[in-house]
């Protein structure tokens, strides 16, 4: 169970998930539950990224899924950024596709080609190929361990950010056995097996709520839900096949948290989902993350208050100019306003966007902030 784990020391770990220093900038944490803040903080998915040459440098040579076991690379590949950078949350360095592999899945990254899935899941009879009781402890636990030893090196600069893909995402690569533009394999189960892929995502469902516990236990400050995936499904689909285990998993990860008296805020960013935003509102997180699409008022109306948004901003942005990614990001700011929101992309960075120009992001979502929270 995640709340008795306790790491095993490693090198340069020498404290286990308790004595973390103390947090010096909450404004992350405060936005989130739409409290007051000085500035909008800002982060940025992938900011630990190929956009880096220090990451590229750490990274050369090595096998992408042994780094991600690999607790001091983790860590140091989350550090990266924030010397660089003041943002004002750090995200631990993982992917979405290691609770796959806890069920038993064998995934690749190949070069060229991304995440690889050499025997993918074909027919329904295939899911007896899966473990369906995980120990994430012994399965994830080097994913906890990486939390643990960041909590200690951040040295309570910025909150440390978990995450886990959602159950429809995750299903979506087991059959499609990586990544796709149509997801018909995937989809073709739903409308052919629609028994089958409920019990696959309440599998994955599980398996998510005890991991994302699991990275609670060892010290994240918040938690990312990742429904990359849910684009590609229409209305329909994604309120039963994709809503619902969305939010199962934030109602048990607070139940449970709340009998340890912890209160983790929870965001959830479902890619392309903007027909969806109503019903994210009211899915007990207290973030919904939104992709460029959706305008910026038009989500606050939608959402009615009732949660903090993070988001927005284009990615492709970061190829213009310093001057003009200031304006876009003043503009951004106010249409969400300063009260309950966390600026951040679209999506995730790509590897060919200079340094320079997400420092120019960072620094204009500070300094308009800072001055529209003085008018105020």
């Amino acid at each position: 169970m995640p709340f008795s784990w306790m790491p095993r020391v490693i090198a340069g770990e020498r404290e286990g998930p308790k004595d973390f220093p103390q947090l010096k900038n909450d404004t992350f944490l405060r936005a989130a539950r739409g409290e007051e803040i000085e500035h909008v903080p800002v982060w940025c998915m992938r900011q630990a990224g190929r956009y880096l040459p220090e990451f590229r440098e750490s990274r050369a040579g090595k096998d992408f899924f042994e780094t991600c076991q690999s607790p001091e690379a983790c860590c140091e590949l989350t550090l990266q950024p924030l010397r660089r950078f003041p943002f004002d949350a750090a995200i631990i360095f993982s992917d979405i596709l290691v609770v796959p592999q806890a069920m038993g899945m064998d995934v690749q990254m190949v070069a060229g080609k991304g995440p690889t899935f050499p025997e993918p899941l074909k027919e329904p009879e295939d899911l007896q190929r899966l473990q369906v009781k995980v120990d994430t402890a012994k399965e994830l636990g080097y994913v906890f361990r990486a939390i643990t030893l960041t909590r200690h090196k951040i040295e309570g600069k910025v909150p440390l950010i978990g995450f886990s893909g959602a159950p429809w995402t995750l299903m979506s690569y087991m059959i499609e056995g990586g990544g796709s533009n149509t997801h018909s394999k995937a989809k073709r189960w739903l409308y052919q097996h629609p028994e089958a892929s409920h019990m696959l995502l309440k599998m994955l469902t599980d398996v998510i709520v005890e991991y994302l516990l699991g990275q609670v236990a060892a010290g994240a400050q918040a938690l990312q839900v990742f429904e990359s995936h849910a684009g590609i499904l229409g209305p329909a689909e994604f309120k039963e096949f994709s809503l619902p285990y969305l939010r199962d998993i934030a109602r048990r990860v607070k139940d449970k948290l709340k009998e340890a008296g912890q209160d983790v805020p929870m965001i959830v960013f479902a890619k392309d989902a903007h027909y969806a935003l109503e019903e994210l509102s009211q899915s007990n997180y207290e973030v919904v993350g939104l992709d460029w699409t959706i305008d910026p008022l038009s989500a606050r109306e939608r959402t009615g208050g009732k949660v903090s948004l993070q988001g927005n901003m284009d990615p492709c942005a970061l190829y213009a100019p310093k001057e003009r990614i200031s304006d876009i990001v003043k503009k951004m700011l106010e249409g969400f306003g300063t009260r309950g929101y966390i600026a951040n992309l679209g999506h995730g960075v790509y590897p060919d966007m200079t340094p320079e120009n997400i420092g120019a992001f960072v620094e204009a979502v500070h300094q308009h902030s800072k001055q529209m929270i003085k008018q105020i």
